[in-house]
């Protein structure tokens, strides 16, 4: 054999399989011409001279000594049996229900979505954060509300609002007692409307006063459409009847504030020409004035944006969708038509909002201020998020806008907080307070309605009616103590649900530590026998196992 140089890939390496094909093959020689097998020919054949492996990670063929492919090293994984990661065997006994868990007792939850319902679900929060209407809800006498299925569904979804210990409650019931398409997104203004008005033919059946009369009572005022005759001065008949409203509907086009909508809405409107009016006591027509007065007003006052219009040569809805601003604080004195003892001031409860720049599609949240905390809350439909003490949270999105800046608004897309104490609406306040206090104003381009909440008299502030003020200091003492008088049948079937659930969690937790124990236990029985089963000495005693077998066994949860 002539000499060469090895090149540099067969450098260092021992020639050792070609050793053993060479001696392997003598061995088989001897066998075949003696027809004897010694000990030491198995020895060499099967190279049981091997050392037991210290651990190469990949099982070397020719060791029989060799059991590390059998299974993974302690920081790897496999993708099936009994090595697979923990995670995936978890995964595999399906959804934890504690995921589902309430954060905390004081965490509002959330309504499931059922294909396009967010719009209702949106014042369904609204109106159970109201903690006067909520009550109202809880104080209906049993009998009612069995042979009232909408009563009935209205009051088991509050109290397991309520009460539920899940993150979310299922809305079904209750959609699908008022009839309602799931698959089909409406106006949650339209909605309002036509869940006020059943709830009011409901509960009339009822004989609890505070049940009977909630709706009327929370959210019902009095408009009158008035017609002033210019030359005698007198107004019409017309003008003395009082029309009930539950939500006031003001423009949004080409408005920069809820002060200018409000002017917008009480603007006077002059008749003339061919819009002459007919006076009765000048029997001529003449020229006139027509406006609306606010005659009362709601211990809630909502505020309907008309962001959705119609353009009227294509018949087709169009969203507006420039910024609007309100403000926390909202001074109602000087725009009711009847005078006051005392200031009507309204504080910022909840806004409702419409995602999306189409009229017809989009999506509704509601952020709403729990009353007892003074937290806010986003309802997203399950998802329910503190917003902290602003109604748009402090996230990177919401800045804060100095008052000079609030010309420029028209087109941010974003909900912003404005630290006002010169904006769209200060004249009010400082015309109304002789030391100016700053009002944070908010904009928004989504919100489509907004919910103030009469503020209650303090000690020693008196309102138009005296008893008022007593009624409200009574109501503020025990508002703990109704909080928690949920009807009894519901508050039994509420914690029979929560008894469920817990009791789900509990065997889901068992469940998984079993499991989990289980493969700790066989994985360390696994590694025990493996660690001892190699044969240190050819001279020991010992046994010849299938690799296939030992595969099998190493690899099953629970072996054959």
């Amino acid at each position: 054999m002539g000499h060469h140089r090895p090149n540099t890939r067969s450098k260092g390496k021992r020639n050792r399989p070609d050793d053993y094909a060479e001696s392997a093959a003598e061995i088989f020689r001897n066998v075949l011409s003696t027809s004897q097998v010694t000990e030491d020919d198995v020895n060499q054949l099967y190279m049981i001279w091997k050392p037991a492996c210290q651990g190469c990670r990949v099982n070397t063929k020719d060791n029989p000594n060799c059991f590390c492919g059998l299974i993974p090293s302690s920081n790897s994984s496999r993708k099936s049996g009994l090595w697979q990661k923990t995670s995936e065997v978890v995964n595999a006994l399906g959804p934890d229900p504690s995921d589902d868990l309430r954060a905390s007792p004081e965490t509002p939850a959330g309504l499931t979505n059922l294909g396009a319902t967010c719009y209702a679900n949106s014042i369904l929060q609204c109106l159970y954060m109201n903690k006067s209407f909520r009550e109202g809800v809880f104080s209906i006498e049993p009998n009612v509300l069995k042979q009232q299925p909408v009563l009935d569904q209205l009051a088991r979804l509050f109290a397991k609002l309520h009460l539920y210990k899940m993150a979310f409650v299922d809305s079904a019931p209750f959609i699908q007692t008022l009839e309602l398409d799931n698959g089909v997104q409406q106006d949650s203004h339209e909605f309002l409307t036509l869940l006020f008005s059943l709830l009011e033919r409901c509960l009339s059946r009822s004989s609890v006063l505070k049940a009977r009369a909630i709706v009327q009572d929370l959210f019902r005022g009095g408009v009158s459409h008035v017609t002033t005759c210019s030359k005698c001065g007198n107004e019409s008949e017309a003008s003395s009847k009082i029309e009930d409203f539950y939500e006031l509907e003001l423009n949004v086009k080409g408005l920069k504030s809820l002060d200018e909508s409000l002017d917008d809405y009480l603007s006077v409107e002059e008749l003339q020409g061919d819009n002459q009016y007919y006076c009765g006591s000048c029997a001529t027509r003449v020229d006139a004035t027509r406006n609306i007065k606010l005659r009362s007003l709601p211990a809630v006052l909502n505020f309907q944006l008309k962001r959705c219009i119609f353009l009227p040569n294509t018949t087709m809805r169009k969203k507006i969708t420039s910024a609007f601003c309100f403000p926390e604080e909202l001074n109602m004195t000087r725009r009711i038509s009847e005078h006051f003892q005392s200031e009507l001031i309204y504080d910022l409860s909840a806004i409702l909002i419409h995602k999306g720049s189409a009229a017809n599609s989009g999506h509704y949240v509601a952020h709403i201020k729990n009353e007892n905390t003074q937290q806010w809350w986003e309802f997203d439909d399950e998802h329910v998020s503190n917003l902290g003490c602003q109604p748009f949270g402090k996230g990177s999105s919401h800045s804060a806008v100095k008052p000079s800046q609030t010309e420029q608004l028209d087109h941010s897309s974003s909900d912003v907080i404005i630290e006002n104490g010169n904006g769209p609406d200060a004249g009010e306040r400082q015309a109304s307070s002789s030391d100016v206090t700053e009002v944070k104003t908010f904009s928004s381009c989504d919100a489509y309605m907004l919910m103030y909440v009469l503020r209650r008299p303090k000690n020693g502030d008196k309102m138009s009616i005296d008893s008022t003020g007593d009624k409200a200091e009574n109501e503020a003492c025990t508002s703990s103590e109704v909080d928690s008088h949920l009807p009894s049948h519901l508050y039994e079937e509420v914690e029979k649900l929560n008894d469920s659930y817990v009791d789900s969690c509990e065997q889901y937790k068992m469940k998984k530590e079993s499991e989990l124990n289980c493969i700790t236990e066989r994985r360390q029985e696994i590694r025990s026998i493996l660690s001892k089963a190699a044969v240190q000495s050819p001279e020991k005693s010992y046994f010849w196992i299938s690799m296939d077998w030992l595969r099998q066994w190493a690899d099953n949860i629970t072996p054959s």
